[in-house]
């Protein structure tokens, strides 16, 4: 059933009733397949994967475990309060509702830099995998912006259609990115190994040594995205039971696969000789093992396969994003133009395009610049847009706990006060690893990497002073902010409306 949210009056840019978003149309796997997709399995580990061996050594997959435990943790919390808060908005709509709006206003704006961030660096990576391909494969060199700017409408066009036409796309392309990472483990499982199968990378001598804080900067990345699971609620099959099962999936299967996989190519070289291979040759790791163990035809088709797992990548955090927009077009922040969503289709279009013409623009600006399309386009858009969702993360885990101190509920204390609390410590730790280690993301100067980590706080400190100006020139669209949706018979839990008004008045 459509949701309408309750907007504004007129003079304060409500959107017009019209078309809404498809409801009912996400289960579970295709909400999942968003999920996994934009963490793009195959791009990170045969693109990271070999620099977290290098740095970690042999103990590089509990890494990964690592991560997954930590945002399993930050899951509880989050999914309990999405039963509870029903707007599209997600992340800024949990800030806003649990540490006021003035906080959630700073948390949207940093939730538009962080997906945006995301996307636009990877069609400079989208360039380069496309370049590495067809010199792989055919000893052709292809210029990088053609291919880029060829993404961009590819993707804008996937936006444009139905959520659940890029749900059935991710769904292939998943499959198939994951499934080459399977065979890989497979054949390395069914051959035993260069020396035979061991469990020496879980043992805590090789696990606690001093590259394993770099290991998990890298892994924490690898997740990135996974949250946007509740940005599909409005378009989920019975969201309080889907959203927070497809969350679960998520963190669950991306951090066994990654430890799963990183473990098995470790095999395939030896627990002795890995490292000097990732040191060797990092960007050729998985391509010599897969090789060796299942055949060159396996090594080709991954190289194809890893231009299909970054278009995944692409299109999952293009609809992400087309969404916020929505959301926020239909808060009064962004034109209401951005609200319109398409009469036959379902979708957030005008949004889309307006992400489109952003990226567009942001990938034409670095070419004029002459900037590598790995190097500088995908690493330094990439990397504010990573910490942004990280502290996004943050924010959401610390407004968990004060939300329901306000509310009348019925959620036990271990969802609502410890799982956050203790997902707040991990992941400031997180974000403290990860900018430590930031010349590991960006090989960038450090006058480079302090301006790029600054971004995000001054996009914050932006954000803190719109809400301020909104308050003081409109306090209808202040006021209104991340209020509740009708959204009547979906199961959810319904919380207060008088402590929900209490929250950033």
């Amino acid at each position: 059933m459509p949701v309408t949210t309750p907007g504004p009056g007129p003079a304060e840019g409500a959107p017009a009733a019209g078309p809404s978003l498809r409801s009912g149309s996400l289960g579970t796997a295709d909400i999942a397949f968003f999920v996994v997709s934009a963490a793009a399995p195959l791009t990170v580990m045969a693109g990271v994967a070999p620099l977290a061996i290098l740095l970690g050594g042999i103990g590089a997959p509990v890494g990964y475990l690592l991560a997954g435990i930590t945002l399993a943790v930050f899951a509880v919390g989050f999914t309990t309060m999405s039963r509870h808060v029903r707007s599209g908005g997600a992340f800024y709509a949990f800030v806003s509702r649990g540490l006021g709006r003035h906080i959630g206003i700073g948390a949207a704006l940093l939730a538009l830099i962080g997906y945006n961030g995301m996307e636009i660096g990877v069609y400079g990576l989208l360039g380069s995998a496309t370049q590495d391909t067809t010199h792989a494969l055919f000893g052709a060199d292809v210029p990088w912006l053609p291919v880029s700017l060829a993404g961009l409408l590819l993707i804008g066009y996937g936006g444009y259609r139905s959520i659940d036409f890029g749900a059935k796309v991710l769904g292939v392309l998943l499959a198939a990115e994951t499934g080459i990472l399977a065979l890989l483990a497979a054949g390395v499982l069914i051959k035993g190994g260069a020396h035979g199968l061991s469990l020496h990378s879980f043992t805590p001598g090789n696990v606690l040594v001093p590259g394993t804080a770099a290991v998990l900067a890298f892994a924490f990345a690898a997740f990135t995205g996974f949250e946007s699971t509740v940005i599909y609620r409005r378009e989920a099959r019975d969201p309080a039971r889907t959203v927070p099962r497809a969350t679960y999936i998520a963190v669950a299967f991306l951090g066994l696969f990654y430890a799963f996989v990183v473990w098995t190519v470790i095999q395939a070289f030896g627990d002795a000789e890995v490292v000097e291979a990732a040191g060797t040759d990092p960007a050729g790791l998985f391509f010599s093992a897969i090789t060796t163990y299942v055949g060159a035809w396996a090594a080709d088709l991954m190289h194809v396969l890893i231009v299909t797992s970054v278009l995944a990548s692409l299109l999952a955090f293009h609809n992400a994003i087309n969404r916020y927009g929505l959301a926020l077009a239909e808060e009064g922040i962004l034109p209401k133009a951005l609200a319109r969503v398409h009469p036959r289709h379902g979708s957030p279009y005008v949004a889309g395009i307006a992400q489109t013409v952003l990226g567009a623009v942001v990938v034409l600006a670095f070419a004029a610049a002459g900037a590598d399309p790995y190097g500088q386009l995908l690493l330094w858009v990439n990397t504010p847009g990573m910490l942004g969702l990280m502290a996004l993360q943050l924010l959401a885990a610390l407004a968990v706990p004060v939300y329901f101190r306000r509310v009348s509920h019925r959620e036990g204390v271990l969802r609502t006060v410890v799982a956050p609390v203790v997902a707040a410590v991990l992941l400031s730790t997180a974000i403290v690893l990860v900018i430590t280690h930031l010349d590991l993301f960006t090989g960038a100067s450090a006058g480079v990497n302090t301006l790029l980590a600054a971004i995000v706080p001054a996009v914050f400190l932006a954000g803190l002073a719109l809400a301020a100006w909104l308050r003081r020139r409109r306090p209808g669209i202040y006021a209104r902010f991340a209020s509740e949706p009708t959204e009547a018979g979906t199961g959810d839990a319904t919380a207060s409306q008088t402590a929900a008004s209490r929250a950033g008045g």
